[in-house]
């Protein structure tokens, strides 16, 4: 892409100046047809350096001003607008046209194909003059005051009149299509909207400062490095298995014993001495009930109860039975008395 360059009437405060103009080696009809249409002395437009004689002079004399676009702004800052119940009369009394208008600065149909207009110095002042009275109070009121407030107040209006003095409007070659007499004329085809944006995003919004970050102190991560970290990933303590450890069936006691005792001294610390704790078949804890997924029915059973386990004598009991009641009398060969029978055979 060539690199499209502007002239030095079209910096920033330089004073206006001819534009300059390049033309091709052959004219456009729609050029010859507008020079024509806007010269009250018929001039001969029949080569290249007539049209450029003739277009440089239209576009240089001093009536030659564009009216590029016109945007309505307030006149006074907003707590000082009139208030009215009929919008007609506050927007007679509280808003003002301003007139974007421009000068040609250049024009190029060889490369780019487009033309260059720089606001004249009478919408420079009016613009930067809203900006300072009405603009820069409405900002200012609609912000928290801050300590350093004052100071990025004006720098927004110097960088306001730096943007507006340094703009320049370029568009298409064929908005010369708009060129009446005198070197006047208008933007034609809805490019009036695009310089209206243009010039309403050179004011920019008063941005107080951010809040301020508050840094949260954190405890540093413990490494596997550190000393204290040595060994964070091996437990401590074995955990138990969830279920009993398996039985074999050999060892299996039944539920009903029936031991025979020939005397207390000796059956008494064989029988418990020989019993682990191991040996004992608990019943397998109930399992947590959980309701089976089911479409159609919407009840479920109640677990059954577990059997009850068998109460075992204890060494103490046979201690005390150890003596003139310790007799065989058939029942399980443990010699209880005929009381205490029925109990349990009820739990056997």
């Amino acid at each position: 892409m060539p690199i499209s360059l502007l002239p030095a009437s079209a910096a920033a405060f330089a004073p206006r100046s001819a534009p300059t103009i390049v033309l091709n080696s052959k004219v456009e009809p729609w050029l010859t047809q507008t020079l024509k249409r806007i010269n009250r002395v018929k001039r001969p437009l029949n080569s290249v350096p007539q049209h450029f004689r003739c277009l440089t002079e239209t576009l240089s004399g001093s009536g030659a001003i564009w009216t590029l676009s016109s945007i309505m702004l307030p006149k006074a800052p907003d707590s000082e607008l009139r208030k009215d119940q009929n919008p007609l009369i506050e927007a007679m009394f509280n808003y003002q046209l301003i007139h974007i208008e421009a000068y040609v600065v250049h024009v190029d149909m060889v490369s780019q194909h487009e033309v260059a207009f720089k606001l004249t110095p009478e919408t420079i002042e009016a613009l930067i003059e809203y900006h300072k009275d009405i603009y820069s109070v409405d900002v200012s009121a609609s912000t928290w005051n801050w300590a350093e407030k004052e100071v990025q107040l004006k720098k927004l209006q110097e960088e306001f009149v730096q943007a507006v003095n340094r703009y320049v409007f370029r568009t298409g070659v064929r908005a010369l299509e708009g060129l009446e007499e005198d070197g006047a004329g208008e933007l034609l085809e809805g490019r009036g909207e695009d310089v209206k944006n243009a010039i309403m995003g050179l004011f920019l919004p008063l941005l107080p400062p951010p809040p301020r970050i508050v840094d949260v102190v954190r405890p540093a991560p413990l490494l596997p490095s550190s000393p204290g970290g040595v060994n964070w990933w091996q437990p401590t303590q074995q955990v138990a298995p969830p279920h009993p450890a398996p039985v074999e069936a050999w060892r299996v006691v039944p539920s009903t014993p029936s031991p025979t005792i020939a005397t207390c001294g000796e059956t008494q610390p064989t029988f418990w001495t020989t019993m682990g704790l191991n040996d004992i078949q608990l019943p397998s804890p109930t399992p947590s009930f959980s309701q089976p997924f089911n479409t159609t029915n919407q009840y479920y059973s109640p677990p059954q109860a577990p059997a009850p386990i068998p109460a075992l004598p204890l060494p103490s009991v046979l201690a005390q039975q150890c003596g003139s009641s310790a007799v065989n009398t058939g029942f399980g060969g443990f010699g209880w008395g005929n009381e205490f029978a029925p109990q349990y055979a009820a739990f056997t």
